[in-house]
């Protein structure tokens, strides 16, 4: 199982991106799809995460200006994310909890996409 994001890049503080974040592989299904980012220096933090169900969940930094979203038909995730700030400067990583078949479950990560945010 794979994930590949996409969108990152250079924008001016107050700009907006999208990010998207594609699986394939063996999936039979995928519960929790999220985004999580690390700046230089800092640890890994959660951004937003979605489950099976539709519910959001966002990290206080976010909340009000980013938007995750999924289409569960193509097993993908996006992220819109508006109001961008220098702060929000990171790379950003895409995980699924996936499960290839009937029984089990995997945790996959993506290799990440880099968003910086000028001032």
């Amino acid at each position: 199982v794979q994930l590949v994001e996409s969108g990152g890049g250079l924008v001016q503080a107050g700009g907006s991106l999208r990010l998207s974040c594609a699986a394939s592989g063996r999936i039979f299904s995928i519960t929790t799809m999220g985004w999580y980012r690390q700046a230089p220096g800092r640890q890994r933090e959660l951004v937003a995460t979605i489950t099976s169900d539709g519910s959001t969940n966002y990290g206080a930094s976010v909340k009000g200006r980013f938007t995750i979203s999924r289409v569960y038909a193509e097993n993908t995730l996006y992220l819109q994310m508006n109001s961008l700030k220098p702060e929000d400067t990171a790379l950003y990583y895409c995980n699924a909890i996936v499960k290839p078949n009937v029984e089990g479950y995997l945790e996959v990560w993506g290799q990440g996409t880099l968003v910086t945010v000028s001032s």
